[in-house]
């Protein structure tokens, strides 16, 4: 797949509406705790800007619901903006009323500004005809950069390119390449590494690989609706019973393409869903009731890495226990850091395992980290987005 880029416009003078992912994560204080899907558009900014164009950022910011507020405001990501560019970077009041207007008919070559969160209009969400039509009034052309929403159809991903000519950024060229490059051109041994919590949020991933890899690597919450569909009791771990025989289909089909799944021999144990709750690391098969699951043991970590050892192309979505919580962190860490210490060419995803891979430490050696979660879990299913089919193929 390649779209036509952003190389490919004449800029110069032209006012771009820039669809960038400023969803960024605040501390408890209230700041941006984690920057790096701002540094991801970066380049994308700076091209435009130093080819003469007249650059009108725009992003959501969680879930405001069509209601204006200072809780849900971009002016820290203005702020930050300003800063990385080494330029003030201005932010309208509104999202296409006067003072969006007025700011964007005001800029000059190289100029940047930022709209406020596309969220306080009921029409992003709703991907309103008219709201899409108000925006694309703003610019001349178009530009997408926001891989992370393209799973979305919403006004400014999908409703913005029946007004402007559209073009990719550089961060959507490179997701596009990084994870359809390993899907289809792998460095075998091709390994799949898949956890989260369940089997039913994977099984797409794993039709659309099972003929493409040569192993699965298979842990976290969904690790247990597998181990009870194998007749193992899991004690109070998650396990979606309704989900056995898909489970066990999957078990058949991969055995039946002579693909290797790997499941975990040994589980740390906690006895609540708590950071703090005790905790015991039993066999696999020998889970008691009154406990639950929470990470991959230390058998099991020796057995994924000595796997993992060998891979050529390994793609990495869900973590393998919830690795937000210390005491069970360590089976995604030790993944993550096997990984760094091998000759693999590794594509992760985002979302929860792109933020586990940063916490490990090793991220900088990862070949690709993505910057979308649910852009990248549907593109590993083989899904086509609507943001990218919307753009324009080269």
């Amino acid at each position: 797949m390649s779209k036509l880029s952003v190389q490919k416009a004449d800029v110069k003078g032209k006012k771009v509406l820039l669809r960038c992912d400023f969803n960024v994560p605040y501390d408890d204080e209230g700041n941006i705790s984690d920057t790096r899907r701002i540094d991801e558009s970066l380049k994308t900014i700076n091209y435009l800007i130093s080819n003469g164009a007249r650059v009108i950022m725009c992003s959501h910011f969680r879930r405001p619901d069509g209601v204006y507020s200072n809780e849900f405001s971009l002016k820290k990501v203005a702020k930050c903006l300003s800063e990385k560019l080494g330029k003030n970077v201005p932010i309208s009041s509104d999202v296409v009323g006067e003072s969006a207007q007025s700011l964007a008919s005001s800029l000059s070559d190289g100029d940047v500004c930022l709209l406020e969160n596309l969220r306080f209009e009921i029409g992003e969400q709703e991907n309103d005809i008219e709201f899409a039509k108000k925006l694309s009034s703003l610019a001349d052309l178009y530009v997408n950069d926001a891989f992370g929403t393209c799973h979305r159809v919403h006004a400014s991903i999908v409703g913005v390119p029946k007004f402007l000519k559209s073009y990719c950024g550089f961060l959507i060229q490179k997701e596009i390449q990084a994870i359809s490059g390993v899907i289809e051109n792998p460095i075998r041994p091709f390994i799949s590494i898949l956890g989260g919590a369940k089997v039913s949020d994977k099984i797409g991933v794993i039709a659309n690989l099972v003929d493409k890899v040569d192993a699965f690597v298979v842990g976290g919450g969904m690790t247990y609706t597998f181990m009870n569909a194998l007749g193992y009791q899991v004690g109070d771990s998650i396990c979606e019973t309704s989900k056995l025989s898909l489970a066990k289909d999957i078990l058949s089909l991969t055995k039946e393409k002579g693909v290797k799944l790997l499941l975990p021999v040994d589980s740390k144990l906690g006895k609540e869903y708590s950071p703090n709750t005790e905790t015991k690391i039993v066999d696999s098969d020998k889970i008691p009731n009154g406990w639950q699951g929470l990470d991959i043991g230390p058998k099991t970590i020796e057995l994924f890495s000595e796997e993992l050892k060998k891979a050529g192309s390994v793609l990495w979505n869900g973590t393998m226990g919830v690795s937000e919580w210390d005491a069970f962190s360590n089976g995604t860490f030790s993944l993550a850091r096997a990984l760094a210490k091998s000759n693999a060419k590794v594509v992760v995803g985002g979302g929860d395992t792109a933020a586990a891979v940063f916490r490990s430490g090793v991220a900088d050696k990862m070949y690709h980290i993505s910057t979308g979660g649910g852009s990248s879990l549907q593109f590993l299913e083989g899904k086509e987005l609507p943001g990218l089919s919307v753009l324009p193929d080269d």
